[in-house]
C-alpha cells in the first residue's frame, strides 16, 4: 500500500468570499478560485472557505466542496440538522449543479454524455484515474455554448470551447478528468492536461466555475434556483 504524502501549499488568496444569500439555516456563497474549501492538515493551508466563514457563522459546515481552483456557488449549512438534510438531497441526487468551463480545442459535437468510472490511485496522488474495473460509476453531460479563438502571447491563437457541464454523479475531480477523457481538458487544469498546449502554460486559473445550483430549502421546502455568472 502506498503512503500518500500531500506536499501542496496553497498560495495566499486575497479575494473575498461573497455571500449571495443567507438566512438562519444556510448560506449561499461565491467561492473565489485559489481558495481551499476546507483547511488542510498542513498548518500553512489553514485559510479556507470553512475557516473564514466559521469566524462569522460559528457552527457552520460545508455541505459539499469545490476544488481549490474552481470558483462559484457553494452551499453552507448553519447547523448540523440542516447539514444532514442538505447532504441527503446531495446523496439522493436531488441537487442539480451546472458548471461553466473553457475547454482546450473545439469540440466536434454540440452536446454529449461522458460515462467513465473514476478511481483513486495513490501512486498518482492527487490525480484520479479512469478505470472501468476499479472505478466508481461517473457520468457527466456537456453542452457547447460557443467555439472561439483566444489570443495568447507570441501571436498564438488558441482554439477554445465554452461549455456547460452537468455532473450526474459527484466524484472527486469528475469534470476535470472527464473533459480530459473527452480529449479536451479544461483550460488551466494543471492535473489533467489543461496547461500542455502552446499558450496555455500561463493561464491564471482553472477555467471552471459553478454557475447554477438547484435544491429544495430544507425548512421552507421552497425550490431554490441559484445562478452566478462565470467571471471568464
Amino acid at each position: 500500500m502506498s503512503t500518500i504524502i500531500d506536499t501542496f501549499v496553497a498560495p495566499p488568496c486575497h479575494q473575498q468570499i461573497a455571500i449571495l444569500f443567507q438566512d438562519e439555516h444556510l448560506l449561499l456563497i461565491n467561492k473565489p478560485s485559489g481558495l481551499l474549501s476546507l483547511s488542510g492538515k498542513n498548518p500553512q493551508n489553514k485559510d479556507s472557505v470553512h475557516y473564514r466563514l466559521v469566524q462569522q457563522f460559528p457552527g457552520c459546515t460545508l455541505v459539499h466542496r469545490l476544488d481549490f481552483g474552481t470558483s462559484g456557488l457553494m452551499l453552507v449549512a448553519r447547523n448540523k440538522a440542516i447539514n444532514a438534510a442538505l447532504c441527503q438531497q446531495f446523496s439522493q441526487r436531488a441537487v442539480s449543479k451546472v458548471y461553466t468551463a473553457l475547454l482546450c480545442g473545439h469540440l466536434q459535437d454540440d452536446e454529449g454524455v461522458i460515462d467513465a468510472a473514476i478511481a483513486k490511485d495513490p501512486a498518482l496522488f492527487p490525480r484520479m484515474s479512469i478505470s472501468a474495473s476499479h472505478g466508481k460509476p461517473a457520468r457527466s453531460r456537456y453542452r457547447v455554448v460557443e467555439r472561439f479563438y483566444q489570443q495568447q502571447e507570441a501571436g498564438i491563437s488558441l482554439p477554445v470551447t465554452r461549455v456547460e457541464l452537468t455532473p450526474e454523479t459527484g466524484r472527486t475531480h469528475q469534470l476535470r478528468i472527464h473533459c480530459q477523457y473527452l480529449g479536451h481538458p479544461i483550460l488551466g487544469c494543471d492535473l489533467y492536461g489543461g496547461r500542455l498546449l502552446p499558450g496555455t502554460e500561463a493561464m491564471p486559473r482553472l477555467m471552471l466555475h459553478a454557475s447554477a445550483l438547484h435544491f429544495v430549502h430544507p425548512v421552507s421546502n421552497a425550490p431554490v434556483r441559484a445562478c452566478n455568472a462565470s467571471p471568464f
